[in-house]
C-alpha cells in the first residue's frame, strides 16, 4: 500500500490490500535482518492485526469486545544479544539502524523516551522487566509488516505482539505456549506488557482489546472478550461455512490515538463515571440507563449533554455486543432472521459511534452507507474512529459489488480512493520460522 493518497474514480477496479504468506513474511523480514545485521535470526515471529466486529470504546469502559484476528501481520526477525543493546531496523527505514540501551529507554516525556515505531517494540522489553518478567537481554530485531498504517486495524498493537512472543521464547519466560497449545493464561501477561508499553512508552491511552486480539484470538472464531476481567470466549465465526465475507473498508482516512480525540472520550466516560458513583460505565445496567442519563444530564455541567451520549453509546454498546456474541455462538447457521439480527447489531453500533459518540468521520459514513445501499447485511466503523477503517457484512458472491459502490461512493465526494481487505478469522501471534536456535 502506498502512504501517498490516490483519487478515487468512478467505475475502477476496486483494489485489494494482500496479506502475505507465511513464506513471504518470513522471508521478508529474515531478508532484511541479514541485510542490515549479517547473519541469520534467531527466529522470525509475527502478530496478526485485528478487525473489531462490534463492541468499540467498551474496552476503557470495562465492557465486552468482539474481535477477530487479521491474516494481515507484522512480521519480526530476531535475534538475542548477551548485552543490553537494542538495535531496530524496519522496511520503511531500512537505510538506518537504531540503536538504543535498554537501562536507558523510558516513558514519553522523559528523558529516555523512545520516538515513532521504536517505542512499540522496545517499549515491550521495557514493560516485560517493569511486570517482573526480566532481567532481558538485548536483541537485533527486523521488522516488516502489512498490516495497513493508520487504518484502526491495530498495527500498532501487533507491532508490540510480535516482540512479546519472539522475547518470550528467546529469554525462555515460557508464557505463549506453542503455536498448537497456546497458554491463554500466560499470553494475558504478555498482553499486560503490551498495553502498558503503548499507554506509558508510546503515550496512547489504549484499553486491552487489541493486544488481546493479536496475542489470544484463534482461527475460525472471533474472541469475545470481557476486558475487565480479562476473561474470554471462542466464539465459532466461520463466515465461508456460511457463504458470507467480511469486508474492511481502510478508509484513508488516517487517524491516530495520540492525538487527543481518543483521550478526550475516554476522559469523559471517567467523568461520566464519577457523576454516577461507579467505578466503570459497565457497571451501569441496561434497564437503569434512562435513570443514569437523567442524573448525568442534571449535573449542571457545561459538558453534561456530551456525557449523556457518551454514556448512552457506552452502555447501549455494551449490550449490542453481548447480543452479538450470544448469537454467534447459539450453534444455528447464520441465515434468515439470525443474520438480519446480526447486521442490525452492525448497523445500531455505527449509528451510536457517529451520533453519540462523534468518533467518525465523513469517510467512514459515506464508506458505511454506501455498503448498506448495495446490500451489505450490516457496516459500521471499526477501531477508534476519526478515520481508519469500516467492516460491511457481505454474501460472498456481493464482495465486488460492494466495493465497487464504495469505490463509486468516494468518488463522488472527492475522496481519496479507498483500499479493501478480507478478513478472515486468523490465527494469533506466534512463531513463522525455526532460525538457528532450535
Amino acid at each position: 500500500m502506498t502512504d501517498q493518497p490516490i483519487p478515487a474514480v468512478a467505475g475502477a477496479d476496486p483494489v485489494f490490500s494482500p496479506a502475505l504468506s507465511a513464506r513471504e513474511g518470513a522471508a521478508a523480514a529474515a531478508g532484511l535482518f541479514t541485510e542490515a545485521f549479517g547473519g541469520e535470526p534467531d527466529g522470525v515471529w509475527y502478530a496478526p492485526g485485528r478487525v473489531n466486529v462490534i463492541g468499540e470504546h467498551t474496552d476503557y469502559n470495562g465492557g465486552p469486545a468482539l474481535p477477530i484476528a487479521l491474516p494481515h501481520r507484522a512480521h519480526l526477525a530476531l535475534r538475542r544479544r548477551e548485552d543490553r543493546t537494542i538495535r531496530l531496523v524496519s522496511s520503511q527505514t531500512r537505510e538506518a539502524i537504531d540503536v538504543l540501551d535498554l537501562d536507558a529507554i523510558g516513558p514519553k516525556g522523559t528523558p529516555g523516551e523512545v520516538r515513532h515505531w521504536n517505542a512499540y517494540i522496545a517499549g515491550v522489553a521495557w514493560a516485560l522487566e517493569r511486570e517482573g518478567l526480566g532481567p532481558l537481554t538485548g536483541f537485533d530485531a527486523a521488522l516488516s509488516s502489512c498490516v495497513p498504517l493508520g487504518g484502526g486495524l491495530s498495527s500498532s498493537a501487533a507491532l508490540e505482539s510480535a516482540p512479546a512472543v519472539a522475547l518470550d521464547e528467546v529469554d525462555g519466560l515460557g508464557l505463549a505456549g506453542g503455536a498448537d497449545d497456546p497458554d491463554d493464561a500466560g499470553r494475558a501477561r504478555l498482553v499486560t506488557a503490551c498495553v502498558r508499553a503503548e499507554n506509558e512508552m508510546a503515550g496512547a491511552p489504549t484499553g486491552g482489546m487489541d493486544q488481546s486480539a493479536s496475542l489470544r484470538c484463534r482461527a475460525g472464531h472471533a474472541l469475545a472478550l470481557d476486558c475487565r476481567t480479562g476473561e474470554v470466549e471462542h466464539v465459532p465465526f466461520d463466515l465461508a461455512a456460511h457463504g458470507l465475507r467480511l469486508l474492511v473498508i481502510d478508509t484513508r482516512a488516517r487517524h491516530s490515538l495520540v492525538d487527543g480525540q481518543y483521550g478526550a472520550r475516554r476522559t469523559a466516560c471517567e467523568r461520566s463515571a464519577r457523576l454516577l458513583g461507579v467505578e466503570l460505565l459497565a457497571d451501569v445496567a441496561p434497564a437503569e440507563l434512562d435513570a443514569a442519563l437523567a442524573r448525568v444530564a442534571a449535573s449542571g455541567g457545561a459538558d453534561a449533554d456530551a456525557l449523556v451520549r457518551r454514556t448512552r453509546h457506552v452502555v447501549t454498546e455494551i449490550e449490542r455486543t453481548r447480543d452479538l456474541a450470544a448469537l454467534l455462538g447459539d450453534g444455528r447457521r447464520l441465515t434468515g432472521e439470525k443474520l438480519a439480527r446480526v447486521g442490525a447489531l452492525m448497523n445500531a453500533s455505527h449509528d451510536s459511534l457517529r451520533e453519540d459518540y462523534e468518533c467518525t468521520c465523513p469517510e467512514l459514513d459515506v464508506a458505511v452507507d454506501a455498503a448498506r445501499a448495495a446490500g451489505a447485511h450490516g457496516a459500521r466503523m471499526t477501531g477508534g474512529g476519526f478515520g481508519g477503517s469500516a467492516i460491511a457484512l457481505v454474501d460472498d458472491g456481493a464482495v465486488d459489488a460492494v466495493a465497487r459502490t464504495v469505490l463509486d461512493a468516494y468518488a463522488g465526494r472527492g475522496f481519496a480512493a479507498p483500499a479493501f481487505l478480507d478478513a478472515v478469522p486468523s490465527a494469533p501471534a506466534g512463531r513463522l520460522s525455526p532460525g538457528r536456535r532450535q
